[in-house]
């Protein structure tokens, strides 16, 4: 779920255009899990093959990833590596969350309560090592570079975009920021005309970048109490403190601005004890494990190889396929050609 922390960031409306020939590094479980839980038919049931095989995620990927090529981003999308002992719980609560979402979701079918079933069925959304390695598969064909994080992606894209390799790092999760990403992109994956859940109106959802360093000298605070706030409102890796939320914290690290005064005040505030492994959690966030030896380069697409997947494998249409690949041929070739010949002037 990522830590909330929309009521704090400092955010600018942005356009895709924006992002022309700007490699952005996208977390790319988060952008899954969005395709598994959003494209699904009115009843909650995910997009399947002939064989009954999941591919909401592919086509996701494979739409959503050519109109941002088509517009001149470069994406690099980030895999999670093996995540730290200490997420283990949340994990586990999520299989529970996804477990009573689908008792929930069928029993709203039972009654044809379809628009509740949708709903409950978007939080059963599974991620397979199968459907993981087919993304990377498509990517590849694609000619869209991908990297595999040691641990958590969100904290290598950081990386990425700290090192000058990418202009942003992308997800709807801040965790990012905690990582230090200099930018972060919001919305990518979901812009466009978007329904409101249970209601007859649709909103037009377009991307939002925040700055780390604007919104760390707007709230007055440095990163590592950023992170704190983070930690009291609760992350992936720590349960946080129930009613504190992020414009809680912030009055909070203003008086209490390291970790050990942050515990003495919890307790005596909230009478609140933090887990034993708090100080791992707020180390992993400063100095997160990152795998430096990647590769980031772009390639033209192979249709061949396209094709063989989406239309050979999971019955994708043939025509759309093609006309897709289409749209986005030669296009971050021609951004690069464009870029070179910008120095010159």
């Amino acid at each position: 779920m990522g830590v909330d922390l929309g009521d704090l960031a400092i955010k600018h409306k942005a356009q895709l255009e924006d992002f022309a020939g700007k490699p952005v590094a996208i977390d790319a479980m988060n952008m899954l899990y969005q395709f598994l839980a959003s494209i699904r038919q009115e009843d909650g049931t995910p997009l399947k093959d002939l064989e009954g095989r999941v591919t909401g995620h592919l086509s996701g990927l494979f739409y959503r990833s050519a109109k941002l090529v088509a517009a001149g981003v470069k994406p690099v999308y980030v895999f999670d590596g093996k995540p730290p002992k200490f997420k283990e719980k949340e994990i586990e609560e999520r299989q529970r969350v996804k477990r009573e979402a689908e008792l929930k979701w069928k029993k709203a079918l039972e009654e044809e309560k379809v628009e509740e079933a949708k709903k409950y069925a978007q939080g059963t959304s599974r991620l397979t090592h199968e459907m993981v390695e087919e993304s990377k598969e498509l990517l590849s064909a694609m000619g869209i570079p991908w990297v595999q994080a040691i641990s958590e992606g969100e904290a290598e894209a950081a990386w990425m975009v700290k090192k000058g390799i990418c202009y942003a790092s992308a997800s709807q999760d801040y965790d990012s920021l905690l990582f230090g990403s200099p930018t972060l992109v919001r919305n990518l994956s979901i812009t466009g005309r978007r329904k409101v859940p249970r209601q007859n109106r649709y909103v037009n959802v377009e991307p939002e970048t925040i700055e780390l360093s604007e919104t760390l000298k707007a709230l007055g605070i440095s990163r590592e109490q950023l992170i704190l706030i983070g930690m009291m409102a609760g992350t992936d890796f720590n349960e946080g403190i129930r009613g504190v939320g992020s414009k809680t914290g912030l009055k909070i690290v203003k008086e209490n601005d390291t970790l050990e005064k942050v515990k003495a005040y919890a307790k005596e505030k909230y009478d609140y004890e933090f887990e034993e492994y708090i100080g791992e959690v707020f180390e992993f966030f400063c100095k997160p494990p990152i795998e430096e030896a990647i590769e980031v380069k772009w390639r033209e697409a192979e249709p061949g190889k396209v094709s063989e997947l989406l239309v050979g494998k999971h019955d994708f249409s043939e025509e759309r396929v093609e006309r897709t690949l289409g749209n986005m041929k030669g296009v971050i070739k021609e951004a690069e050609s464009q870029k070179r010949l910008d120095k010159w002037f």
